[in-house]
């Protein structure tokens, strides 16, 4: 047996799925997941005791992963690993090593980081010159003396105008004229004096200045040569990484993501794919994983709590890794037409899509659910970031990011309700009233989803507006945005109490063959790159 396999020793405890490990191989476009159980959570715990007792894992957080596998005679097994390096090692006995490959890039790996160790430690030379607090300091005092003498003059200013007006109606000729060039002297005999209060600011803190400029300078070109090393790196790291599946076909990490998109520093240094890998290169049956932080907390991670794969470096490899578990695929839904996505606007920040009904606007969490608005988009461009989302059913407007600071404008804005939303609707009897407002509470009953209920003690407070068009075709306007608030507010006895058609979910009568006619027909925001006000709209197709 290999050091790295230990013998698993089932605890007397109940098991159970506690979550899943997922994915779409983008190869072969198979769905895959693999169980986090109670048994792998119970064996991170049993390394959680370990490192307590040991004061050195305290020091730095990171992740650290624990595998239950089977091999051909059905004898368990479990596998540990851990992400990046451990106490400065890559590859210790006991633990998973790294992926294939990676023993070769060790010494360019280790001749980069030594770089990188030297541009840190000039770069906090730098930054803690003695040069840079004292010339802040002097430069402080300066800018209060200029302060001073700004308000000062503001103040003169203000008193010679009133001189001025006090002369012009109590002198005349060329008493006037000697008293209006008295006070220009004035003025300017202050302005040169300004002048003369910078230049005397330049002369002493001139020098001081100009090396601070320049240790700027090279700050900046530090972090332009620290990024190039770091993305060169990744780069042959990726390239040289070979990754294994259950199916058994091998890739290079680099042929798995599109290079338009690329790949994350780390990718393929965090657990999961590290015990993925080593299982199906020595034929052993996954059964769970588990993953938790542990050490200091480091932004939203937190000691001795799991996680599932992380966002930007191990889901998008997940679909390749797990590929072989499951023999689950999307054939069907490759042969199906997709539904079209329509670009109603487009610029170097936001794009704004005309959603068809039916289409998810983001991926569901099993196979049948993975074709979505988001999903697509992501094929497309390197760079997409969700702001909102209509419900699968529902047609019309969504807006996306091109870029994180308009993804977190536009979310501001719906935060702080500034965006405008105009939805039309046909419900299934003709409407009595011509307009109004419904105030109906929703809550989610943890027991009942997706439904949404009106609830006026659990309830988050929901307001949506409302005018007749025609007969019982309707304008709904929400104020606030709750999942499903307009389908309830149409629906509930003490809304408008007339479903919207084709609602199978809310209406007393559904019918599973008609489209919900429900469609976003207008967005009004302020455009994260120009702030001025824009609208779009798109009629609806019914």
């Amino acid at each position: 047996m290999t050091t790295e396999l230990h013998t698993f020793i089932e605890p007397e405890l109940e098991d159970g799925v506690t979550d899943w490990y997922e994915g779409v191989c983008p190869m072969t476009k198979v769905y895959a997941r693999l169980p986090r159980t109670i048994h792998a959570e119970w064996l991170s715990r049993q390394l959680m005791k370990e490192f307590a007792q040991d004061p050195s894992h305290n020091l730095k957080g990171k992740m650290y992963g624990v595998m239950i596998v089977e091999n051909h005679v059905g004898k368990k097994f479990y596998l540990k690993a851990f992400s990046g390096f451990f106490h400065g090692q890559k590859n210790v006995p006991g633990w998973v090593p790294v992926i294939d490959g990676g023993d070769r890039m060790l010494l360019e790996e280790q001749e980069i980081l030594a770089e990188l160790q030297k541009i840190r430690v000039r770069f906090a030379e730098l930054e803690k010159m003695p040069e840079r607090p004292l010339y802040k300091k002097l430069a402080a005092q300066w800018q209060s003396k200029i302060d001073q003498f700004n308000a000062q003059y503001r103040h003169s200013k203000k008193l010679r105008q009133r001189q001025r007006e006090e002369y012009q109606r109590t002198l005349q000729g060329e008493a006037l004229r000697q008293a209006i060039r008295d006070l220009n002297d004035l003025s300017f005999d202050e302005s040169t004096e300004k002048r003369h209060l910078k230049r005397q600011r330049d002369k002493e803190i001139g020098d001081l200045k100009q090396i601070v400029k320049k240790a700027d300078r090279e700050i900046e070109q530090l972090r332009i040569r620290r990024r190039k090393l770091s993305r060169n790196l990744q780069k042959q790291m990726h390239r040289v990484y070979q990754l294994k599946n259950f199916a058994g076909n091998a890739q290079a990490i680099a042929d798995l993501v599109p290079q338009t998109q690329g790949l994350p520093t780390g990718t393929g240094d965090c657990c999961a794919p590290k015990l993925l890998n080593y299982a199906a290169k020595h034929q052993l049956k996954p059964l769970a994983l588990a993953e938790f932080w542990w050490g200091k907390n480091l932004n939203d991670k937190v000691g001795g709590e799991f996680y599932l794969a992380c966002e930007e470096r191990c889901r998008p490899i997940m679909g390749f890794l797990l590929s072989g578990l499951d023999q689950k695929s999307f054939e069907s839904l490759l042969q199906t037409d997709e539904l079209p996505l329509e670009i109603v606007s487009e610029d170097d920040t936001i794009l704004v899509i005309n959603k068809p009904a039916g289409l998810a606007t983001i991926p569901g969490r099993s196979s049948h659910h993975y074709d979505s608005v988001f999903s697509r988009l992501k094929r497309d461009y390197p760079e997409i970031y969700l702001v909102h989302r209509l419900d699968q059913d529902t047609s019309g407007l969504v807006i996306f990011a091109k870029t994180s600071a308009a993804q977190k404008h536009l979310q501001e804005q719906f935060s702080h309700r500034q965006i405008s939303k105009l939805y039309t609707a046909i419900l299934e009897n003709p409407l009595q009233q011509k307009e109004g407002t419904i105030e109906l509470p929703l809550w989610s009953d943890p027991g009942d989803r997706p439904h949404q209920k009106v609830d006026f003690a659990r309830g988050k407070s929901c307001c949506t507006h409302f005018k007749k068009i025609h007969k019982n075709r309707v304008e709904l306007k929400p104020i606030t945005g709750r999942t499903h608030q307009l389908r309830v507010h149409c629906a509930h006895p003490k809304g408008l109490n007339n479903s919207i058609l084709g609602d199978r979910l809310y209406s007393k009568q559904p019918n599973q063959k008609q489209r919900l006619h429900l469609h976003a027909t207008a967005i009004e925001l302020i455009h994260p790159s120009t702030k001025e006000w824009v609208k779009m709209c798109r009629n609806a197709p019914f």
